[in-house]
């Protein structure tokens, strides 16, 4: 039997959390939030279902996984979003392997997304690994403001585990786009520190590419109105990211 540390970072998910937390029975030995001073009920409701809550400004999401994965108590920290669940199979794969005890250093998880209630397998959104389960001693979060990822020794392999983690991206097309552009403008300050210049013609260029990438090269034409919705969503966020990124680099006397 190996104990099991789970991690969530979360902001105003009072609609999410609790699902969220309810998949983990029976495979986290302890569940710590690290809440970005949510403005709804989120950390009352993680509190109301046993769970330790910590309020953290937002530093960035490579922070915050790595600060949320510093206050687990066991070696091995799942880390699961507010906005996604353990599908049954995956809860089944994760008791088994808590029972027998773990025996490798990094585990991976297919994650199937979703798109206004609607499965998506293409876009590049399925299967979508994810390193989710890790011996701390062994592996830690980069600290990447976006696109953070677990980082470890290149001698070990992760150990593909069956079942999925279902992410449910939004409920609406609003909610999508919004959270593409928050991170759009968390990227924007990440490229205005790694580019020189960004010309005027870069952000449409940029978002063509997205968009194509998206709709043609990983499928989205395959996912109906879903794909379409998600091909454009990248265009914009793409175009927004570079345009504020350029503005940034215009303020510091750069072109």
């Amino acid at each position: 039997m190996t104990d099991i540390s789970a991690i969530i970072i979360s902001r105003n998910e009072e609609l999410n959390i609790a699902r969220c937390i309810a998949s983990l029975d029976g495979i986290a030995d302890e569940i710590i939030v690290v809440d970005s001073m949510s403005s709804d009920s989120t950390a009352q409701i993680c509190r109301e279902m046993g769970c330790k809550v910590v309020c953290r400004e937002f530093t960035g999401f490579g922070a915050q996984r790595q600060f949320a994965t510093s206050l687990a108590s066991h070696r091995y920290v799942l880390s699961i979003d507010a906005d996604e669940v353990l599908s049954p199979a995956l809860q089944r794969s994760l008791r088994q392997l808590k029972s027998q005890g773990l025996t490798h250093r990094i585990y991976q998880f297919s994650r199937m997304n979703f798109y206004c209630g609607q499965p998506v397998k293409h876009c590049g959104w399925y299967p979508d690994l994810q390193i989710r389960l890790f011996d701390k001693s062994y592996a830690q979060w980069n600290l990447g403001d976006v696109f953070e990822k677990v980082v470890f020794p290149g001698t070990l392999r992760p150990e593909p585990v069956d079942g999925d983690i279902l992410h449910y991206r939004c409920v609406t097309p609003k909610e999508y786009h919004d959270k593409v552009i928050d991170h759009a403008r968390i990227g924007a300050k990440v490229l205005a520190t790694t580019r020189r210049s960004v010309g005027p013609a870069v952000p449409v260029l940029k978002g063509l590419k997205s968009w194509f990438e998206c709709y043609i090269l990983r499928g989205g034409i395959f996912d109906g109105p879903e794909g379409r919705a998600i091909s454009r969503e990248e265009y914009l966020s793409t175009v927004t990211a570079y345009r504020l990124a350029r503005k940034l680099l215009k303020d510091n006397g750069k072109a």
